[in-house]
């Protein structure tokens, strides 16, 4: 029997649940670190969804007693977040792209990100070519600003495989 099932148009797609997140980007527990990513709108900007949670491995460390989310796994997050955008923008679902930082710009941190918080990480694409695409990065806890940064990344299809 001939599969005629059509290749699927991913410029249309809105929201991307944990399945789909996982077929675009090769981050796995415990450093995957968004939960869903929605509002895509591909070529332009997404927000993902981050649920703070005690059982992440970082806050044993960070800090016994009074844990909070380092602010480099929040920046880390937004890249996350804009792999996902980059990955749905050029149809690179099931192809495992390796996305690599090539800078960090303007980071600045608002306000601390504690278990329970849900991190809203809205990302903007500022420039976007096949390979190299910067953003401007905003993470939110219930509209209150925690944190943004502006970050340029490298898409590698090649690294894998």
């Amino acid at each position: 029997m001939q599969d005629t099932a059509q290749p699927r148009d991913w410029s249309t797609t809105t929201e991307a649940d944990l399945s789909l997140i996982m077929r675009i980007i090769p981050h796995r527990y415990p450093f995957l670190l968004i939960d869903k990513v929605r509002d895509i709108e591909v070529n332009s900007s997404a927000v993902g969804v981050k649920n703070v949670t005690f059982n992440e491995p970082h806050f044993q460390g960070h800090f016994p007693g009074a844990p909070i989310m380092p602010g480099v796994t929040i920046i880390e997050a937004l890249a996350q977040t804009s792999a996902v955008l980059v990955g749905l923008s050029l149809d690179l679902v099931d192809k495992e792209p390796l996305v690599y930082f090539m800078s960090i710009d303007k980071a600045k941190f608002r306000r601390k990100v504690v278990p329970g918080d849900v991190l809203d990480l809205e990302v903007k694409v500022l420039r976007g070519s096949k390979k190299i695409w910067k953003f401007d990065g905003r993470a939110s806890v219930n509209g209150e600003m925690a944190a943004e940064a502006e970050f340029m990344a490298m898409i590698d299809l090649g690294a894998r495989g």
